[in-house]
C-alpha cells in the first residue's frame, strides 16, 4: 500500500510543478495590457506604440502615473479611467469605448436568452466578476510599470 501512495505521489508531484511554472509565466495583467494598451502606449508603457505618432493626441506615459500623483499609485483613478467612469477623450465615448465590453459589462439585452435557449444562465460565470478581475489584473500591472523612485 505504501510503494501504491509513492507511486501516486509522483504524477501529482509532477503536474503540480508543471501547473506552478505555468502560473508564474502568465502574467494577467502583462497579456490585458498588450492585447489592449501597447499599441498606443507602447510594451513598456511608455506611450511610444505603434500608433502613438497617428494620435491627435499623444498616449500618456503610464509609467509615471505614480511620480504624478505625488509619488503614490493613484489605483482608484486609475481603476475609474479603465472601467470607464472616468472619461479618458482619446479613448473614445462610453457608448464606443476603445475596449469595446472588455472592461464594461453588456448591456442586459444582450444576455437574455433566446426562447430554445438549453444553456442555463445560471450557470455562466458572472461577467462582473470576470470584469472586474480583468480590470485590476491591469491596474496591477500598471503599477509594477512604475518608474522607480530617485
Amino acid at each position: 500500500m505504501i510503494r501504491l501512495r509513492g507511486a501516486a505521489f509522483l504524477p501529482c508531484a509532477i503536474l503540480l510543478q508543471i501547473g506552478a511554472a505555468d502560473a508564474k509565466d502568465s502574467d494577467a495583467g502583462k497579456v490585458e495590457f498588450d492585447a489592449k494598451c501597447a499599441v498606443c502606449h507602447g510594451v513598456d508603457g511608455k506611450g511610444d506604440g505603434p500608433l502613438a505618432g497617428q494620435l491627435k493626441t499623444p498616449p500618456a506615459d503610464l509609467t509615471q502615473l505614480s511620480k504624478k500623483n505625488g509619488g503614490v499609485f493613484p489605483l482608484g483613478a486609475v481603476y475609474e479611467k479603465i472601467d470607464g467612469r472616468q472619461e479618458v477623450k482619446a479613448h473614445g465615448t462610453r457608448d464606443m469605448p476603445v475596449w469595446g465590453y472588455r472592461y464594461a459589462p453588456l448591456p442586459s439585452s444582450a444576455l437574455s436568452p433566446k426562447p430554445m435557449e438549453s444553456w442555463p444562465l445560471s450557470d455562466l460565470p458572472d461577467p462582473e466578476a470576470i470584469i472586474r478581475g480583468r480590470i485590476l489584473a491591469l491596474v496591477d500591472y500598471l503599477y509594477r510599470l512604475q518608474a522607480p523612485k530617485k
